[in-house]
């Protein structure tokens, strides 16, 4: 199967081939630098980054460019605010951005532009608009003349007289038109200023991409991603006034995640339920929120509670206790074997194949992570009670985690050692850490698995026993469609 991607224009999936083949240009849109980052930045950076690793592990060779805005009205207001300049305020948060999305695990892209790194790029874009037409300067402002753009709406599937109706556009008797938009404002007293044609400013925001993604991956990019929200206007626009340009496709596909609700509500500051990505990760572990993420389809929206939190939590603890196994067969001087052939190792035996073809309909992580799941049922097979005895099934149990653990890579996951995974569950009502008179949690798998093989046979009385059998002893068992999770009860 051929990767597919959702085209955002046109609303369709479609065979991905880029410019070149086997290379990609993709170029996604940053933060705006004067606040910490909330979930949603979260999840649309995961997103991205697991896109970007995928399209690797499938031998493309990628250009990752993802910009940050360090110049606009909102950093403008928050460097006056707090008496300072707009330098101080973005040098903050490029450097909170960092700190808090290292801990997520995201590549680094191979190119970080920031606006104010590309004014003589952007003032030349601007003066080439005007030159051919595209846009107009009033009083040392330059806008872009939408009606001149006869494909102004096409990414959003809206004509020009819905936009207007449902835009948030500014009011100013200056512009010919309601819908056309700032590519570079006059400076007000006090604020940061570059000197340009039309007198000194500063770019607006729109502008600010077309020209750093220009530069950096040219006039076509294979992949130009961002949240949903940034459908319009901010992508409406690139697309005008860097079309309006070239006469060239900007983008080969326009790819945008979805929303991250709070409580099944849109996450909102006036709702109470905003969170920033570092409160969140004083609570839950960077590893346990991609997990969170790619339980989801990327373009779905998703729902972030403490439950669907807990849910991926134990999910997660499931697929690391099978690396805490791997690195125990390793400490044991192991070396991988082969594994065993036959129809009950099959899914570990396909994760690879499966995995891709997940991955190739649109990067469908949901499907990809339950056909891991799948092959890590099979591998808890093989399982050794002590691999230092049983060597010839702990060298088995290692061959197919070594097949799986290129593919948890790709999705960002079991990045950390076991050990170190697990360290602190001890204190966590939640977590799965053996302790003093505690079942082990082999011989818990071990049990698990056999319920699961009397619920195949129908033997329900079975399974039933063995589910009160492990309450007894202390241990809770949730079963739900990625297969059934355990914790002990205090």
């Amino acid at each position: 199967m051929a990767l597919t991607v959702f085209n955002t224009m046109g609303n369709r999936k479609e065979p991905f081939n880029p410019v070149v083949a086997g290379k990609v240009g993709m170029y996604v849109c940053g933060v705006t630098v004067y606040d910490l980052c909330h979930i949603g930045h979260a999840r649309a950076n995961v997103v991205f980054d697991t896109i970007v690793r995928y399209l690797r592990y499938r031998g493309y060779e990628v250009a990752f460019v993802r910009n940050f805005t360090d110049i606009d009205d909102k950093i403008i207001r928050r460097a006056a605010s707090e008496g300072t300049d707009y330098l101080t305020i973005s040098g903050r948060y490029i450097e909170a951005f960092y700190r808090d999305f290292d801990r997520m695990g995201l590549l680094r892209p191979d190119v970080e532009p920031r606006a104010t790194g590309h004014i003589p790029e952007i003032i030349d874009l601007v003066a080439r608009l005007v030159a051919a037409g595209n846009a107009y300067a009033v009083d040392g402002d330059v806008y872009y003349a939408v009606k001149g753009f006869h494909g102004y709406g096409k990414l959003s599937g809206k004509n020009t007289d819905d936009l207007l109706s449902g835009a948030r556009v500014d009011v100013d008797e200056r512009k010919r038109d309601p819908l056309d938009f700032a590519l570079w404002k006059s400076s007000k007293p006090g604020e940061p200023a570059w000197d340009s044609p039309w007198g000194p400013g500063r770019p607006g925001w729109h502008i600010e991409c077309s020209a750093m993604a220009m530069k950096h991956l040219g006039e076509t990019l294979d992949i130009h991603g961002g949240g949903k929200d940034l459908v319009f206007p901010h992508h409406e626009n690139e697309i005008a006034q860097s079309e309006g340009l070239t006469g060239k496709p900007f983008a080969r596909y326009w790819v945008h995640n979805g929303f991250v609700n709070v409580d099944n509500e849109k996450m909102s500051k006036s709702l109470g339920n905003f969170f920033t990505l570092r409160e969140v990760l004083a609570k839950v572990k960077p590893d346990v929120l991609r997990f969170f993420f790619a339980s989801s389809h990327y373009r779905s929206p998703i729902d972030y509670s403490d439950r669907s939190l807990s849910e991926a939590k134990a999910g997660l603890d499931r697929l690391y206790r099978a690396k805490e196994k791997a690195e125990g067969c390793v400490a044991a001087g192991v070396m991988a074997a082969s594994i065993p052939a036959g129809v009950d190792f099959s899914p570990l035996r396909d994760a690879p194949a499966k995995f891709v073809e997940a991955m190739d309909d649109d990067f469908n992580t949901a499907a990809a992570l339950g056909h891991l799941f799948d092959a890590v049922r099979a591998l808890n097979r093989l399982a050794p009670a002590d691999p230092a005895t049983e060597r010839g099934k702990a060298a088995q149990f290692l061959a197919g985690y070594e097949l799986l653990e290129p593919l948890f890579g790709t999705l960002g996951l079991l990045q950390a050692p076991a050990k170190e995974f697990f360290r602190g569950d001890e204190a966590d009502p939640g977590g799965v850490t053996d302790g003093p008179g505690r079942l082990p949690a082999e011989e818990i798998d071990r049990r698990i698995e056999a319920r699961k093989a009397a619920r195949a046979r129908k033997d329900f009385a079975e399974a039933d026993r063995i589910r009160k059998e492990l309450e007894s002893l202390g241990v809770l068992l949730e079963d739900s469609r990625a297969g059934t999770t355990w914790k002990y009860k205090d």
